[in-house]
């Protein structure tokens, strides 16, 4: 008999309906097709077991599957309950039921027949509800992840036992529901790390505060100790609450990777991720040879934390050059493409030279010109470019320290960063891509980004002393109109394009030479 049951693959961040057909007839084999992978290959043993453990068996007859479409490679042991399930209307040992092909069914099964949970429950139902489908079965650990999306049922199961009873309408499910709205609003919490905890750094906390209006790229350069890390781990603290859209956008990726199990459903803080600087360049941009989201994707909408710049490969810095212009990745395989978003602020820290300190009369420890050369070398010219503002961080004098008096707090900063994205919002409504300044492109720097004649001979005066890339001049640009826009001043003055200069130190003599 030929039974038709119903999965779905992830395939990037997005679901592709799986039809798992299954027909037994005379004879003796079990046939999987459909190009699926070894766990799915090793699947009849976890169901044999599965199945006899809860009353029911392979029979001995002549079973194919196949896996269609067939020319789709199939990842991962969540089409065992899709099998199974499959396995026992074909062979007759439940009864064909009419709402089997209304569901998407998925789920590893243990030995004893209980579920283990599955990766990518958001994008697959999704696109069960796309696809017109009424409801959804899946572990449990993944209802709530999944009852996210409104207008379809989910069901959360335990083991086998009690799919087989649903279908065989001898022992309804419970719908899992989830108020989405409710859920997200509730659990955006005050921020963990906040900005009052820092001593000081008036200068450094301004230049995030702008980063973060703005969605600009930023590096901090001290010597250790000085605070780098401490003022990174409190940027998404003051950068705008998560939409709803962006949310659900974040949280489709974690999905895909299983980050999602141990949360409440929908991401409702923005993600911050701080690799290791001995990360390699597969797993900082996704790839594989089932490819995966890497770090850049799975800070988008957050913040991506790179620790000791130099420290990391070349090699692996210099893949994030393109991602970091066009805000996705593409991951080529000769059969199949693949993209990820990653748009992220990138928050950069490094020392000043190998010995860890500015070149100062009295510092610990000094560098030669050339030892400082050959560190500040590793980090490429066209990177740099890429990241808006340089800033250099200096250790905090000691009255600084003992001073008890706590510093303007996360929540006053972050409603001040709200109200320049708000206005960049109304200003790129035509533009459906581009949200805040760090997106412009070059059109819209021109139309959104003029200046008075002023301000004009200043930029160029710093271009030319400096020696500044065209990339360079378009940054500044950028950063200046973050600054008027915290200013509320719908004009670019020569106030905001001086202070935006002040924010490339990087570009100045004595750096890179």
């Amino acid at each position: 008999m030929l039974t038709k049951v119903y999965g779905s693959a992830v395939v990037g961040v997005e679901a592709a309906t799986i039809t798992v057909e299954v027909n037994t007839d005379k004879g003796i084999g079990y046939h999987l097709v459909g190009l699926p992978d070894n766990a799915i290959r090793e699947s009849n043993f976890r169901i044999a077991a599965a199945l006899q453990n809860n009353g029911f068996k392979i029979p001995g007859k002549k079973i194919i599957l196949n896996m269609s479409p067939a020319d789709m490679r199939k990842e991962g042991s969540a089409y065992d309950l899709t099998l199974a399930m499959g396995i026992l209307v074909s062979t007759g040992q439940i009864l064909e039921n009419q709402s089997l092909s209304e569901y998407i069914i998925m789920g590893e099964l243990s030995l004893d027949g209980t579920l283990q949970p599955i990766r990518g429950a958001l994008p697959i139902a999704i696109k069960a509800k796309e696809e017109g489908f009424k409801g959804l079965i899946l572990p449990e650990q993944n209802a709530k992840e999944a009852a996210i999306v409104e207008g379809l049922v989910v069901y959360g199961v335990k083991s086998i036992a009690e799919v087989i009873d649903f279908f065989n309408e001898s022992k309804p499910l419970e719908a899992t529901s989830v108020d989405m709205k409710a859920e997200f609003y509730e659990h955006l919490a005050a921020p963990e790390f906040d900005f009052s905890d820092v001593k000081g750094q008036e200068s450094i906390k301004r230049c995030m505060e702008i980063a973060a209006a703005g969605g600009h790229n930023i590096i901090l350069i001290g010597p250790p100790g000085s605070g780098k890390t401490m003022l990174a781990k409190r940027l998404p603290s003051i950068l705008p609450p998560l939409s709803l859209s962006e949310a659900l956008e974040t949280t489709k990726i974690h999905s895909v990777t299983g980050r999602t199990m141990d949360k409440d459903g929908i991401m409702t803080a923005r993600p911050f991720r701080s690799p290791h600087h001995t990360i390699s360049d597969v797993a900082l941009v996704g790839g594989g040879q089932y490819p995966q989201p890497g770090e850049i994707s799975l800070a988008h909408n957050g913040v991506l934390f790179l620790d000791e710049l130099p420290e990391f490969k070349r090699s692996v810095l210099e893949v994030m050059r393109q991602p970091l212009e066009d805000r996705e990745v593409t991951i080529s395989r000769a059969k199949f493409t693949v993209t990820y978003p990653s748009s992220f602020m990138l928050v950069a820290s490094m020392n000043p030279s190998p010995g860890g300190y500015f070149n100062e009369p009295g510092a610990p420890v000094t560098s030669s010109p050339s030892e400082m050369q050959r560190y500040l070398g590793k980090i490429s010219g066209p990177l740099l470019d890429r990241i808006d503002i340089h800033i250099e961080v200096t250790p905090v004098p000691f009255d600084k320290l003992s001073d008890e008096r706590k510093g303007e707090s996360s929540i006053e900063i972050r409603e001040r960063v709200t109200k320049a994205r708000l206005l960049q919002s109304e200003r790129f409504t035509a533009y459906r891509h581009i949200h805040y300044n760090a997106q412009m492109g070059v059109k819209q720097i021109r139309r959104f980004c003029k200046l008075d004649n002023g301000s004009q001979e200043l930029l160029k005066t710093v271009m030319e002393r400096l020696n500044l890339s065209a990339r360079a001049y378009d940054r500044i640009l950028k950063v200046a109109r973050t600054i008027a826009d915290l200013d509320n001043q719908s004009t670019i003055s020569g106030t905001h394009i001086s202070e935006a200069i002040q924010y490339r130190s990087l570009d100045r003599d004595g750096w890179l030479g």
